[in-house]
């Protein structure tokens, strides 16, 4: 102890080393930092640790973020390329992978985004086997599926950020076309963060007002008002915005933050993430999709039994039905 502080401080107790909502980001990407920087600022956590192979950045990056530890409730931040950094974690965040490129579907990604998780999933387990995963690399459903299978984890503690941004997309492009706040405009995308997601168009609504009650061809080719372009506008979102910056960040930073904090905060809220649908809504093939699940600190807790159509209900199992085929050509 410096002569300074031992004459500033009289020590009654060993400080604690542990704040018990420890979270570490892997990957220090435009999303990875989107995520770690949102989940600070939100004060989701008071303990984030980075995790990257690129040193110098890495120190960068942190010594970037702990200068402004003053601004964020004195949170930690500490950054490594050893996985040690990330001991005692209750929350990873896996953003590492190889980046999306313009006019590449998320399924293109498959193969190479999978021999990266081989090689630090079960890593980060042995250093918080009591840790929940949650997967944002892309194609998030099919990476989720192979981080589960990795990390031997069980199923309620791998989840990917699936398609709670779609759904939050979703709101927001509703809230445009209607005048009204996204937090007050209620609809769901599910199954795939991809091409093949599914709109809930029988349970968009707002103050409990269904739009297909006053609107019956809502989201249908009949439809002269066109809603349906708003998924197709989901769907292509991405790939907009990755054509005029290059990259997303932000708006998955904030999802994640709103996820973390959820499991982190034990409260239940519920998030359109991917889980394990077999059994779910006729699907018997063992894949990972989206659907409205209850959060805690366990993870998901429980999955809510949306009434789709026969219609919802036919793409959904088509969806599954995609992931698996490209699960059968996976290469552990």
């Amino acid at each position: 102890m410096s002569e300074v502080k031992a004459k500033l401080l009289t020590q009654i107790a060993e400080p604690m080393t542990s704040s018990g909502n420890k979270v570490t980001v892997v990957g220090i990407g435009q999303v990875g930092m989107a995520c770690a920087f949102s989940i600070l600022t939100q004060n989701v956590s008071s303990e984030v640790a980075l995790i990257d192979v690129n040193a110098d950045k890495l120190q960068g990056e942190m010594m970037d973020l702990q200068h402004g530890s003053a601004f964020m409730k004195n949170a930690h931040v500490s950054a490594g390329t050893d996985f040690s950094v990330s001991a005692g974690s209750r929350l990873i965040v896996i953003t590492a992978g190889v980046r999306q490129k313009e006019g590449e579907s998320r399924l293109d990604l498959v193969q190479r985004n999978t021999d990266i998780l081989k090689g630090i999933i079960p890593k980060l387990v042995a250093q918080s086997p009591d840790c929940i995963l949650l997967v944002v690399s892309n194609p998030v459903d099919i990476l989720t599926y192979v981080a589960w299978k990795l990390s031997g984890l069980p199923k309620n503690r791998v989840i990917g950020s699936g398609t709670n941004l779609d759904s939050s997309r979703f709101r927001f492009l509703m809230s445009q076309k209607l005048g009204v706040a996204p937090t007050s405009c209620h609809g769901w995308i599910i199954g795939e963060h991809g091409d093949s997601s599914v709109p809930v168009w029988s349970g968009v609504n707002v103050a409990g007002v269904r739009l297909a009650e006053i609107n019956p061809s809502i989201g249908t080719d009949a439809d002269t008002e066109k809603w349906g372009d708003l998924h197709h506008q989901v769907v292509n979102s991405a790939y907009e915005v990755i054509r005029l910056k290059g990259y997303t960040s932000w708006a998955i930073g904030l999802s994640v933050a709103s996820l973390a904090s959820a499991i982190l905060r034990n409260t239940y809220n519920v998030h359109a993430v991917s889980t394990l649908v077999k059994g779910e809504h006729g699907i018997d093939d063992e894949v990972y999709l989206s659907l409205p699940c209850v959060l805690g600190r366990n993870g998901v807790s429980h999955v809510v039994k949306q009434i789709l159509t026969p219609e919802e209900t036919k793409k959904l199992q088509a969806s599954a039905t995609l992931m698996a085929q490209v699960q059968s050509g996976i290469k552990f």
